[in-house]
Parts: structure tokens; C-alpha cells; sequence
């Protein structure tokens, strides 16, 4: 799973990147790259976030305590990556204007769709084949205990 406190530390370190590339005159054209990296952190946290709402199996069952505890921390890192989102905003339109931010939103939306949706795949598929495999491992532990009884029961 993508953790949260990882992915707005990601957000903030690029971020204060931005601001500071901003600050000694750098253009956005040359700074595609911290862009890039904020943008990837962010989409992490809400990813992050989709996957609290449905947690896999095993972690509703032997973390479920802590439950309130990344909900807020998840909260609160989102809370952050939208303050970073409104100062980007008022950086870029105060030094390329409205239509360069909209022009932004555009192209993070189209790369965020191919790429990010590949990766969120590739590690739902592998959350899913560990659980897969840990309820076999599980099912075979408990079949063999079960055959183990049957026989020192027929040894009577």
C-alpha cells in the first residue's frame, strides 16, 4: 500500500523545489520535472486515500486498531497537498497567466490517467495474489491440523 506520510513528504520536497526555482527566476518550462514529481506524490496520496475507504482483508483483520490513526494522517497530508495546489496555482497564473494554468490541469489529467492507472493496477494485482496466497497457506495450515487430529484420532 502507498503510504501517505511517504507520498506528501515526496509532495512537499518538490514542491519546495517549485517555490525556489520560482523565487531565483527559473521558468516553468524548466522546472517539468519537480512538476512532474509533485504531481506524482499527490496522485500517491489520493490513491491512498481510495484505498483506506476499502482496505485489503488482511489488514482489516490484524490492523483495524489503527484505523482513526491513518485516517487522520491522510486527512491531514491531504489537507496539505491542497494548500501546495492553491500556491502553485497563484505561482503559475501570476507568472504565465489563467491559461497556462488550465493548460497545466489539462496535461496532468491525461498523464496522470495512462500512467498512474498502469501502476495502481500492477499493485492491486499484487496485493491480490499475496492475499491469495497467504488464505491458501492459511487453508492448508488448518487442512493439515485437521488431517493431523484425524489421524491421532484413528490411532485410538
Amino acid at each position: 500500500m502507498i503510504d501517505p506520510i511517504t507520498a506528501i513528504a515526496g509532495a512537499t520536497a518538490a514542491f519546495n523545489t517549485i517555490k525556489k526555482g520560482f523565487a531565483v527566476g527559473r521558468d516553468i518550462e524548466s522546472m517539468a520535472g519537480d512538476l512532474g514529481r509533485w504531481m506524482g506524490a499527490v496522485s500517491d496520496l489520493k490513491k491512498a486515500e481510495e484505498l483506506n475507504k476499502k482496505p485489503p482483508l488482511f489488514k482489516k483483520l490484524f490492523n483495524a486498531g489503527s484505523v482513526e490513526e491513518e485516517a487522520m494522517t491522510i486527512f491531514m497530508a491531504k489537507k496539505k497537498a491542497e494548500d501546495m495546489r492553491d500556491q502553485l496555482r497563484q505561482i503559475i497564473v501570476a507568472t504565465r497567466g489563467p491559461s497556462a494554468w488550465d493548460e497545466l490541469i489539462k496535461t496532468e489529467a491525461d498523464i496522470r490517467k495512462k500512467r498512474q492507472q498502469a501502476i495502481y493496477d500492477q499493485q492491486e494485482r499484487r496485493q491480490k495474489l499475496v492475499e491469495v496466497v497467504a488464505i491458501i497457506g492459511l487453508v492448508t495450515v488448518i487442512a493439515s491440523f485437521i488431517g493431523f487430529l484425524i489421524y491421532l484420532y484413528s490411532l485410538r
